[in-house]
């Protein structure tokens, strides 16, 4: 099959271009070359896969560039997209033309010239907002929700906070309304935190891969709130699983949502419970800076998986600590890259 791969040299879209090139399928990245890495990126998936991987430069805005592009792609992943909160609040205009009208032209783009294709977005727990109406408990280490033993389910009301939240959750509802509509084989996934390598994370975004980059090349690294934050984290490699499972399938599936995360049996704590798991790997103690609460940082953000679990035949199997060792390895190995 041939892949679309939109933001193709990010972090997710690289791991998924090598993934499905070592099924034998031929991967077209479309991407902008406008983030860290993603030079490198292109370089490692060329030298692992040669003429089956073609990186096309173009940026999702212009739709001209991005139909002429598109055409024949049984598969698109719609990966593209301006990725920090704190960016969207400082530059709203960019965050919308990015990620809700970016979304809307390769919408158009697949339905004029690959209707066919299956096409899975990566939207974002944002979607759910801050969350201020659910019960929220402090314990020692961390917060928990009072109620939600699974974590947040699909059921949960949209609240798009902040411009980010918002061009995010236009995306989201536009790909299931094009199924509806137009009959286009669309399927969301609201992704929670995902790390893992290649991922080169910066203070806004990625902060997994931040911190580890940061202890490792002895960055300062700051800590918004108290580190008492929990988010549920999903290693690419059972993302990427997930995505297989849902162009597998995408015919039950159209025009559905999914939480896709760690879910509640992968948590950890920003700091709290994450510090001494990266004092642990650097043999050190990790010194930090504290900040302020940021505009739409939620105190908890558990997916509740299981309708992935039952749609996809789906679960993670990657720990936190086995996946934040494995990416710590990765960037210890990769110095020159930071």
């Amino acid at each position: 099959m041939k892949f679309f791969i939109t933001g193709g040299a990010g972090f997710i879209g690289s791991n998924s271009a090598d993934y499905f090139a070592r099924q034998g399928h031929d991967i077209i990245l479309f991407d902008n070359m406008s983030r860290v890495g993603g030079p490198a990126n292109v370089e490692w998936l060329c030298q692992q896969h040669g003429n089956r991987i073609r990186l096309i430069e173009g940026d999702i805005r212009d739709y001209e560039v991005l139909s002429q592009a598109i055409g024949g792609a049984d598969v698109v992943l719609h990966l593209a997209s301006q990725v920090a909160v704190t960016t969207s609040v400082q530059n709203p205009r960019e965050d919308f033309e990015i990620n809700a009208l970016g979304t809307f032209n390769v919408l158009e783009a697949v339905r004029h010239y690959c209707p066919d294709a299956a096409v899975l977005y990566a939207s974002t727990n944002k979607v759910y907002g801050g969350m201020e109406a659910v019960g929220i408990v402090e314990k020692d280490n961390r917060y928990a929700y009072a109620d939600f033993p699974h974590g947040v389910p699909e059921t949960t009301p949209l609240d798009f906070h902040s411009p980010y939240g918002c061009s995010k959750g236009a995306g989201d509802q536009y790909m299931i309304d094009y199924a509806r509509i137009y009959g286009l084989r669309t399927l969301v996934f609201r992704q929670s935190c995902i790390y893992g390598r290649r991922q080169f994370g910066v203070e806004d975004q990625g902060w997994v891969a931040h911190f580890v980059i940061a202890t490792i090349m002895n960055r300062s690294i700051s800590i918004f709130g108290d580190g008492k934050q929990v988010r549920d984290l999903l290693h690419v490699s059972d993302l990427i699983r997930a995505y297989e499972m849902g162009i597998e399938k995408i015919d039950d599936l159209r025009g559905q949502a999914l939480n896709v995360g760690g879910g509640p049996d992968n948590t950890l704590s920003v700091w709290t419970e994450f510090g001494p798991l990266l004092a642990e790997l650097a043999g050190r103690e990790i010194p930090i800076r504290r900040g302020d609460w940021r505009p739409g940082d939620q105190r908890v953000f558990i997916a509740d998986i299981r309708k992935a679990q039952e749609k996809l035949d789906w679960q993670p199997t990657i720990s936190p600590a086995a996946g934040i060792r494995n990416l710590y390895e990765w960037v210890s190995s990769n110095p020159e890259l930071f």
